[in-house]
């Protein structure tokens, strides 16, 4: 099979297909558009990280400052009261869901992602949780999550018990 010729590319004048071309005449373009959107979504429900949306969404910008951690999460669209933040120990969760705002019949293609979404993300310090603070602006997330001193602790021998 020869792979150059399953997709014109009018090699003699170095010209593409329109991209309003009609697919019925150009029909690998409509199989590898069928194609990407069929994968996309199978790796999407997997959670897979290279999905592009699930894996990775809502995107993040970490700041480790001398005396605090800064999580700026994007997510465009939503309300505060649609996003939940956790707080256990070292891992900081950020869950909510986004909501279709219509159900249209007859939408005929939708790139925008719907449903819920759940993004933990280590922090690697211990953290005064009394003072945490989250702030939502136009659809920006700011949690502010400033460290505590690490808690002197003791070491403890742990006996080893023999066999009987």
């Amino acid at each position: 099979m020869n792979m150059p010729t399953l997709f014109p590319r009018y090699r003699e004048d170095d010209r593409s297909p329109a991209v309003g071309q009609d697919f019925q005449r150009e029909p690998f373009f409509a199989l590898q558009r069928d194609m990407n959107r069929l994968f996309d979504e199978v790796f999407r429900s997997f959670g897979a990280p290279w999905s592009g949306i699930e894996g990775t969404w809502p995107s993040v910008e970490i700041s480790d400052g001398e005396r605090e951690l800064r999580v700026v999460a994007e997510v465009p669209g939503m309300r505060e009261e649609d996003v939940e933040i956790l707080l256990d120990e070292d891992v900081l969760t950020l869950r909510g869901e986004r909501k279709a705002e219509s159900e249209d019949s007859d939408r005929r293609v939708s790139e925008r992602y719907y449903g819920r979404f759940e993004r933990r993300i280590p922090l690697g310090y211990e953290i005064d949780e009394d003072a945490v603070r989250a702030d939502f602006d136009n659809g920006v997330l700011t949690v502010t999550l400033p460290k505590q001193e690490p808690g002197r602790t003791t070491p403890r021998r742990i006996e080893i018990n023999r066999a009987a």
